[in-house]
């Protein structure tokens, strides 16, 4: 007799931008708090928040890439908490400094140099608050496909149908991120598997915002005590590697296999769906996957994607029609 396997589906999502995103946009709530700790409005404007984060963003990536991920492993960072720590600093500090540099030089005519590049002290608890708020549901929104996407697919997991020609449904998030995202996921009301990328015992070990006793996954386990919305979710600080590389979907896949039994092979399809044309969708398809591109807002460009779907309700036929 010919043994048969089960046909499954492993379906990956992005996370910022494709399943939630920030309510109000970031520098609004940067300078909110920043108001709310009694700083003053007429020097913190969303504007200004925008136009300071943008260079401090750009020079931390560069300096700690992945969140200090290499640092934090050989013991001298302390991971995410710090690296946005420091971003919400130096945001505030040059704010402030380009503020105070122009008010100088209003009223006595001089740049003084000396003075514009001076220390900032951040009122207690500004820096705790925003770390705090970005790592919950007090700082994003689901999109408003995200809830009936989630409701269709639960129903299948639950009642143990089939979705098109798929058997099993594997749902993972992979990001460029830290490891807020389950923990944002959670508080949006989403119900996320305890599965993570395993890329060497020291990843594990990580610091970060999620607490985790467990240095992997036990095989088979994570998919029968209640359904999970989201089975997996695998970021690139965890992870080691972000996107575009294929690395980071190749931790994907072989989690998810080890999560649903290692022994059973099966037919394995992977798809991974993203708001972003280079890392998710691009990507995606160079790693040998189906590549969707989730075009949000009118202003998306798709690009050379022949994937492209505007809502996560519009992937259900798709998937429900693959063979």
């Amino acid at each position: 007799m010919t043994q048969t396997h089960k046909r499954t589906l492993l379906l990956t999502l992005d996370a910022f931008e494709t399943l939630f995103h920030p309510r109000p946009s970031v520098p609004e709530q940067y300078a909110s708090a920043a108001h709310h700790f009694g700083l003053p409005k007429t020097a913190i404007t969303a504007e200004r928040v925008l136009s300071a984060f943008k260079p401090v963003f750009k020079a931390q990536s560069q300096a700690r890439p992945n969140y200090g991920r290499d640092d934090v492993i050989r013991g001298s960072y302390g991971g995410p908490r710090q690296w946005w720590g420091e971003i919400i600093r130096g945001t505030f500090s040059r704010v402030l400094s380009e503020q105070y540099q122009h008010s100088n030089t209003t009223v006595d005519g001089n740049n003084n140099n000396s003075n514009s590049r001076r220390q900032i002290d951040l009122p207690d608890g500004l820096v705790g608050y925003l770390l705090d708020r970005f790592a919950s549901k007090e700082g994003y929104a689901l999109y408003d496909d995200v809830g009936p996407f989630f409701s269709h697919i639960r129903a299948v997991k639950e009642n143990g149908d089939r979705l098109g020609p798929f058997e099993r449904v594997v749902v993972g998030v992979v990001s460029n991120s830290d490891d807020r995202v389950p923990a944002v996921l959670k508080s949006l009301g989403l119900r996320v598997g305890d599965c993570r990328a395993d890329e060497g015992v020291d990843s594990m070990r990580l610091s970060g915002f999620e607490e985790r006793s467990s240095s992997g996954v036990t095989e088979g386990s994570g998919m029968n005590n209640g359904v999970s919305d989201i089975d997996l979710v695998i970021t690139s600080y965890e992870a080691g590697v972000e996107k575009p590389s294929p690395r980071i979907f190749e931790v994907a896949r072989r989690q998810a296999k080890a999560l649903v039994r290692a022994d059973d092979p099966g037919d394995w399809t992977c798809v991974h769906v993203g708001d972003d044309l280079e890392k998710d969708y691009r990507a995606a398809t160079g790693a040998g996957w189906h590549g969707y591109f989730l075009a949000r807002g009118d202003e998306a460009r798709s690009g050379d994607a022949d994937n492209v779907i505007r809502s996560l309700v519009d992937l259900i036929p798709l998937l429900e029609a693959c063979h």
